[in-house]
């Protein structure tokens, strides 16, 4: 004999069927289920998201508030207002802004300005994004956009 030979041998072990009594093999009259409670009862199906009668956690969540949005650009507005503050013929940008206390901090995605009010002094913008309206009231004035 050598190892050319050698059958291999599957090791076939028999299903085993509960609730067919002791001589089954498995258990007895409990059957692999414990002894009480909700999951040895039959018909014991629970639905998802169960947790035992407390509050579950798809209706505690509403009342945890809000969300993040991952997506959300982080744009600030300003009215054309705003930036009557400076000085005739000046260059006007992000910092400055940041100086005057007109916004809190520079954000990612840079300021935007909105045609809301007037503009009644000529300055240079620098670095703004604007919207349609705002930039032909912008050019009406006499200021420019950069």
């Amino acid at each position: 004999m050598d190892l050319s030979n050698l059958i291999v041998v599957k090791n076939i072990k028999k299903k085993m069927i509960i609730g067919r009594g002791i001589g089954s093999g498995k258990g007895g009259h409990t059957v692999g289920s414990g002894a009480k409670g909700q999951k040895a009862r039959k018909g014991h199906k629970i639905k998802m998201g169960f947790e035992g009668g407390q509050v579950p956690l798809y209706k505690r969540l509403p009342q945890l508030g809000g969300f993040n949005n991952p997506t959300k650009k982080d744009i600030f507005t300003i009215s054309l207002n705003a930036l009557n503050v400076f000085k005739e013929g000046s260059t006007v940008t992000i910092a400055d802004l940041i100086k005057k206390n007109i916004i809190k901090r520079a954000p990612k995605y840079g300021v935007k300005i909105l045609a809301d009010g007037k503009l009644e002094k000529k300055l240079t913008l620098v670095g703004f994004s604007y919207s349609v309206a705002s930039k032909e009231i912008v050019e009406k004035s006499g200021s420019t956009l950069e």
